[in-house]
Formats: C-alpha cells, sequence, structure tokens
C-alpha cells in the first residue's frame, strides 16, 4: 500500500467527489494507486441546491452524502481536516488542527504526502470590499450558511407573523444583492415560502407583508446569460412580486438599510450577498503558486498548475484558458463536472506514462428554476453551435436532470434510480417546506 501511487485530492464538492469516486472505483479499488480525500466538512451536498436549503424548500439531510461511508464504499480514504499550507519540495500538504465547536482539539495538526495533488476547493462569495457586507450580510457558500439562513428566516416570518397578529401590519423587507442564478432562484424560493407558511398556522402572515428585492449592478439580471433568457427571468420575477432593480449598485450595507450609489437608501432587515465569487485567499499564498486577482490557481489547459506539474487545480478554484479564448471556463457546476472527467482520464494516463488530456468546455447551455412556479433556459446544440430558448415542463425536466446526473456519478444508475424513488415518497409524506 505505501508504494502505490497516491493521489490527494482536497475538497469534496461537486467535482471533487465525482473525481474522488471515480479515481476509488476504477484505480483503488484494483490496487493500482491509493486515492484520499481531504475535506473540512464531513457530509457533501450538491452547492447549487444550497439556496433551496436556505429556503426550506429542500430538507438537507436527505440530500446529504457522509464522505467516510461513500470512500468505503468506493474504495479511497477520507481525511476531516482543512488545507493549511503546501510543501511542494517535499511534495506534502498541511491539514490544519481540527477542533470541536468548545475550540478544543480533536485532532492535531498533520502532513499529509501526495505523490499526485489535485486542488478542488471551490469559491466564497465575493463582496468586492462593500463595507457593511461582512458585517450585516448572509452568505449561501456552504450547507452551515444555508441552515442559518433558513433559521433566520423562519424566525423573521413568525415576527411578521405575531406583529401582524397583535394588529401592528409591518413589511418584512428582503434583499438578495446579486442577480446571478443563484439571486434570481433563491427570490423565487422566498416567494414560495411567503406564500406556503401561513398554511402551516402562519395565518396573519401574507405574502404581501414580504418584500423581496432582487439588486444587480449590470443593466440586466443575469448578465452573463443571452439577454433573451435574463428578460423572461425578470418577467417571471415580477409575476411573482419581487422587485428587480438593474443598473443599481450598492455602495454600503447597515444594519436594516441599503445605501445605493447614488444616495437612495432601502430598508431591508434580511439582506443576502449573492454577488460575485472569488477562490479563497490562502490560495494566492500557496507555496509560491500562481494565482489570479481572484485567488484563483492558474493552470494549463491540462489542469496542471503552471509552476508545479504534479499539482492540478479544477472547478471554482482554478482559471483554466481555453483555446480560441480570452476568458478561462467559467465557474459552473457543468463545468466542474466536465473537468472532473478530463482529469480523471488524465490521472489515469499518468499512471501509465501517457501524456495528460487537454480540457474543452462544452457550454451545454443555462437554467434557471423559478422554484414551483416555472423553468426558463437555453440549450446548446452540440452540432450547430446555435441556442433553443425552452420553458415550462420541458425546462423544469433538463433542470432536474442536471442533479440527477451528478448523483448518477457518485452512485450509478441503480442506486440513483432507488434515491429518486425515496425523494417521491419523502415530498408525499412530509410538509413542502422545512419548518425547523
Amino acid at each position: 500500500m505505501e508504494n502505490l501511487h497516491h493521489i490527494v485530492v482536497v475538497g469534496g464538492g461537486a467535482g471533487g467527489l465525482e473525481l474522488v469516486t471515480r479515481l476509488g472505483n476504477k484505480l483503488g479499488k484494483k490496487h493500482k494507486a491509493r486515492i484520499s480525500l481531504v475535506d473540512a466538512g464531513l457530509t457533501h451536498i450538491w452547492k447549487p441546491l444550497l439556496h433551496e436549503v436556505a429556503a426550506g424548500s429542500l430538507d438537507a439531510s436527505t440530500n446529504e452524502i457522509n464522505y467516510r461511508a461513500h470512500a468505503r464504499k468506493h474504495h479511497f480514504e477520507f481525511q476531516l481536516g482543512r488545507l493549511s499550507d503546501l510543501d511542494r519540495r517535499n511534495k506534502a500538504i498541511v491539514i490544519a488542527p481540527f477542533l470541536d465547536e468548545e475550540g478544543r482539539e480533536v485532532v492535531p495538526e498533520r502532513r499529509i504526502q501526495y505523490d499526485t495533488l489535485v486542488i478542488a476547493i471551490g469559491s466564497t462569495a465575493n463582496d468586492f470590499g462593500t463595507p457593511g457586507a461582512q458585517e450585516h450580510c448572509l452568505f449561501l457558500d456552504s450547507l452551515k450558511q444555508a441552515r442559518r439562513f433558513h433559521n433566520l428566516m423562519l424566525n423573521a416570518f413568525l415576527r411578521t407573523n405575531h406583529e401582524s397578529l397583535q394588529g401592528h401590519s409591518h413589511q418584512l423587507n428582503i434583499s438578495i444583492i446579486g442577480a446571478g442564478a443563484t439571486g434570481v432562484e433563491l427570490a423565487a424560493e422566498l416567494r414560495l415560502a411567503s406564500r406556503e407558511l401561513p398554511v402551516y398556522g402562519m395565518n396573519h402572515l401574507q405574502a404581501s407583508d414580504v418584500s423581496i428585492t432582487v439588486i444587480e449592478a449590470a443593466e440586466r439580471i443575469l448578465p452573463a446569460l443571452p439577454e433573451r433568457l435574463s428578460i423572461a427571468a425578470t418577467r417571471e420575477l415580477e409575476r411573482q412580486n419581487v422587485v428587480v432593480l438593474t443598473g443599481q449598485p450598492v455602495s454600503e450595507i447597515r444594519k436594516d438599510s441599503l445605501l445605493m450609489k447614488d444616495g437612495t437608501e432601502l430598508p431591508s432587515e434580511m439582506t443576502i450577498w449573492a454577488a460575485g465569487i472569488k477562490a479563497p485567499p490562502f490560495l494566492a499564498k500557496l507555496d509560491g503558486l500562481e494565482a489570479n486577482r481572484t485567488n484563483q490557481l492558474v493552470v494549463q489547459q491540462t489542469l496542471q498548475t503552471t509552476l508545479d506539474a504534479n499539482i492540478f487545480a479544477f472547478g471554482d478554484c482554478a482559471a483554466c484558458p481555453q483555446p480560441n479564448s480570452d476568458h478561462s471556463v467559467p465557474p459552473r457546476a457543468q463545468a466542474a463536472h466536465q473537468q472532473a472527467d478530463a482529469l480523471f482520464k488524465t490521472l489515469r494516463n499518468r499512471l501509465q506514462g501517457k501524456e495528460p488530456v487537454p480540457f474543452v468546455y462544452n457550454d451545454h447551455g443555462s437554467l434557471i428554476n423559478f422554484s414551483r412556479y416555472t423553468t426558463v433556459g437555453n440549450l446548446m446544440g452540440n452540432l450547430s453551435g446555435r441556442s433553443m430558448y425552452i420553458e415550462g415542463k420541458v425546462a423544469r425536466l433538463f433542470y432536474v436532470s442536471l442533479y440527477r446526473m451528478h448523483q448518477v456519478a457518485l452512485h450509478g444508475f441503480l442506486r440513483t434510480g432507488v434515491i429518486w424513488l425515496m425523494d417521491k415518497i419523502s415530498r408525499a409524506m412530509h410538509p413542502r417546506l422545512k419548518l425547523h
């Protein structure tokens, strides 16, 4: 075991867990390599689902994957901890001490030797240094943050319901800064929650008591997607009584309000930051590896870091060039899925002394889900390269299939089918919203 080539993957997000699962099944199981996953958490959940967890339309506990159990089933090792340093000369990573909630050390600092290192630690929200953002905004970068948001939301709705019961009607103002896919979809989920909660005892809470505003600094929402999709999304948000403000940069976040660049002050009891992403800051200082201004590790088209051929990076934490383009691969789930597939082939080739596989991103389109209301999107034709606009049930089917494809990559077709059936049963037996 000690003489086997050791592949260490840091980060069990969508791409990282898919990669380590395939490596375990194909290389670890046959003792062709030793595979290890390092992550700071005990469980995995698909990050595009976090806004549903936050709004209560998805119960995270039924969609989490335990890393230890998954590792045992798929022939890799799991190490709990957070990457804190890198020693390229001795080909080792340093894992920070693991502390419990009381601050007591559970596991001391460790060093893990590697032959090949893969960094896939994802991204965090980029607040661009906006005053008050860290102090007064809620973020949705992790399951812990999503659960905290959910509890705060339930309490805010309960407070509003009680005030209305006492005859002191007060509007709850919720602001979402950033109208990318997460911000737009979160707005729809929150509107659904404001309409569903009265069914479960908050009889004095009206949807009109909850004001939801989406704020985008660009001239239109979903600025990275085709304009037709942006127009359709704007129309759908307005139909759901969500206020859409575009061309409106926020200059400061205060405790109960937002100050806009033009001097306007908007009331906001709950403010969510969903504008922009960046890689974790420590990557910019990781033993001399090249990083860009948003802390992403700069990689070649093979996903190898520019200064060390034994270290790979992919997903949101990597800036990967593309042929005939001035732009890097976009930070999207489908990109991480495709990169995991290419990197699996590269690492398998690496053990056989073969050349790495250059990564080429194929944009399959974009889908925006408005909770149970509707779904809109565009699909890219593989042959024509043209975009086809879709909406309604067809778009919803494609949207759901994205998550099912992720599950298939982790569990296989048969088990994913069982999981799908259990999801259907669970939805039939439990409330439509998570109420605790």
